[in-house]
């Protein structure tokens, strides 16, 4: 019998967009599965003025608080209200910070939000953002070449979420449909620069995932066929075999989530580079 959930109150404090500290509350929150957070979060908070409400709103719900605030006198004043008011409370960057300072024997230059500057790597991932759009789902096909990634499938394999996750880290990344019967584009076969990945999953997980998706599908369109596991095991089997025949690498998604497989994909090309 499983336990009834629990909750929790989280705040997250930022001088920034708060991307690191959500993160962060989220990776440790899982490891919980009967406990859930409510989350609070608070982006922007440069001022002693934005921080006094801030801190209105934590007393008033009591919690965990993490910040990410590289204004010391700030992170004090975080450290001093969350003490008296007995809750617990981490600065999520400075012991990193304090590793960082020790081994390069500077210390940290303190500027808020540095990691969202718009510098050449800030334009890169826009760059491949565009590019990725534009290439979803078989589009220009005669462009592949241009890309790092190609990712091919049968239908809902998670193409596309982990084409453009793939896309926020700078990889420009294609994505092409494998339909059962129908030849992929020639552009593919001839592609020399790109990483090309087979996304593949269980006949079980696919039918799950399209029933989902059958809301607002035309009349004519032949659902019952969609979601049979008998028909989507010929079209894995029919895409198993344009992987094997080219020799492109395969990844099971079956389990994994869309940054698991978005990490397996950079590891293989870290190995084929």
């Amino acid at each position: 019998m499983s336990k009834p959930q629990s909750f929790f109150h989280l705040h997250l404090i930022s001088d920034a967009t708060g991307e690191t500290l959500l993160a962060a509350g989220r990776a440790a929150s899982a490891q919980y599965k009967d406990t859930r957070a409510i989350e609070h979060i608070y982006p922007l908070i440069r001022t002693e003025k934005q921080l006094a409400k801030v801190l209105e709103e934590i007393d008033a719900e009591p919690g965990i608080v993490l910040y990410t605030v590289v204004d010391k006198d700030l992170a004090a004043s975080i450290d001093q209200r969350c003490a008296a008011m007995g809750l617990p409370c981490v600065s999520v960057l400075e012991p990193v910070l304090t590793v960082f300072q020790s081994y390069l024997g500077a210390p940290a230059g303190r500027r808020v939000g540095a990691q969202h500057v718009l510098d050449a790597e800030y334009f890169r991932r826009i760059d491949a953002l565009n590019f990725t759009m534009d290439h979803d789902d078989g589009q220009l096909p005669a462009d592949i070449e241009e890309a790092d990634v190609v990712l091919i499938g049968i239908s809902r394999t998670s193409k596309t979420p982990t084409s453009i996750y793939l896309a926020n880290r700078g990889i420009k990344t294609a994505n092409i449909p494998i339909v059962l019967g129908v030849p992929v584009p020639d552009s593919l076969l001839t592609a020399k620069r790109p990483l090309i990945v087979g996304l593949v999953a269980t006949a079980e997980r696919i039918s799950h995932v399209r029933q989902n998706r059958l809301l607002g599908t035309t009349t004519t369109f032949d659902a019952q066929n969609y979601i049979d596991r008998a028909a989507i095991s010929d079209e894995l089997s029919y895409a198993r075999q344009i992987c094997t025949r080219h020799n492109w690498p395969m990844i099971d998604v079956s389990r994994r989530s869309i940054e698991e497989t978005a990490a397996a994909i950079v590891a293989l090309r870290g190995r084929t580079r």
